[in-house]
């Protein structure tokens, strides 16, 4: 058994490409407001500056980041 652990079980996912912060986080909050909450999203974000923006844009949302291994992020729905 490796020392990492499982992967969340995603409801949802999302390949996000090479967007930046500004068009990334106007579709993330678009993607998360269709989903129920709890739900969770696995996103895909290339770009170079979500190492900073995605844990950001949770603190200030509410969301929960509950992995986090550029380019791979998972989030947490926040409850309403």
């Amino acid at each position: 058994m490796s020392g990492s652990p499982a992967p969340h079980v995603a409801d949802a996912r999302w390949d996000a490409g090479d967007l930046g912060c500004g068009d990334l986080v106007l579709e993330l909050r678009q993607r998360l407001e269709t989903m129920q909450p709890g739900q969770l999203l696995t996103l895909t974000a290339r770009d170079p500056g979500a190492r900073a923006d995605i844990p950001a844009w949770c603190r200030m949302t509410g969301h929960a980041l509950i992995a986090a291994q550029h380019p791979v992020y998972q989030i947490r729905r926040k409850e309403n």
